[in-house]
């Protein structure tokens, strides 16, 4: 497994990737996202290229849901994952529309980094690998792109935990409940999370996020 290229110069992938490797390698289940998609979020958006970091908690579990995009499926996955079905019914409330699909790469496209706290899970076993190390990577990540003021949208606990982060750069900072069916009713649902980074992008002279047309 390759480090994103433009991300490479990070710590991380000196000091803690080599042990992950290690433990993938020996891990008896069947890890997801597939290999060659683990970094996709990386991959899609060099820290010049990012207008908007999504952070998440780790890939679908379900095989065939994570391609390495957080929350994002491929295009032909019905029903959508719970938390893609949610994302969707509330930018329905706060837009008016969503995408056709739950393939999110047309996000990537426009400069939203779609990053997960954790980067691979076993299959069936939700947040199995909690405790590989990956959540030193995103802390760097979020250093990267701290050079200028940026709009984060964090949900869930695991991502809230990085927002001390962000403190002090004139960042947006949207926090709020995962959009799990679990959790999306205890403040998800009604955060208006799209309307409001794309008033904050055209509020610093940036073009706004087409959140809804591949």
């Amino acid at each position: 497994m390759r480090p994103p290229a433009a991300w490479e110069h990070l710590p991380f992938f000196t000091d803690v990737f080599p042990g992950i490797c290690t433990a993938l390698a020996a891990e008896t289940r069947a890890v997801l996202p597939p290999e060659a998609q683990v970094f996709a979020a990386l991959d899609a958006c060099a820290p010049n290229a990012v207008q908007v970091v999504i952070l998440g908690q780790d890939p679908y579990p379900t095989p065939g849901h994570a391609h390495g995009l957080a929350f994002s499926a491929d295009a032909d996955v019905r029903p959508l994952p719970r938390s893609l079905g949610n994302i969707f019914q509330e930018m329905r409330a706060d837009l008016g529309t969503c995408p056709p699909h739950g393939d999110l790469h047309f996000w990537a496209d426009q400069g939203v980094l779609l990053l997960n706290d954790v980067l691979t899970v076993p299959a069936g076993d939700a947040r199995g690998h909690r405790r590989l190390g990956w959540q030193k990577l995103v802390p760097q990540v979020l250093g990267a792109v701290s050079d200028r003021p940026r709009a984060f949208v964090l949900w869930g606990n695991d991502a809230r935990a990085h927002a001390p982060l962000l403190e002090g750069f004139g960042h947006l900072v949207v926090q709020s409940a995962h959009p799990s069916p679990l959790s999306a009713r205890r403040g998800f649902f009604g955060s208006r999370p799209f309307s409001t980074v794309n008033a904050w992008l055209r509020q610093h002279g940036h073009a706004p996020i087409n959140w809804t047309t591949p």
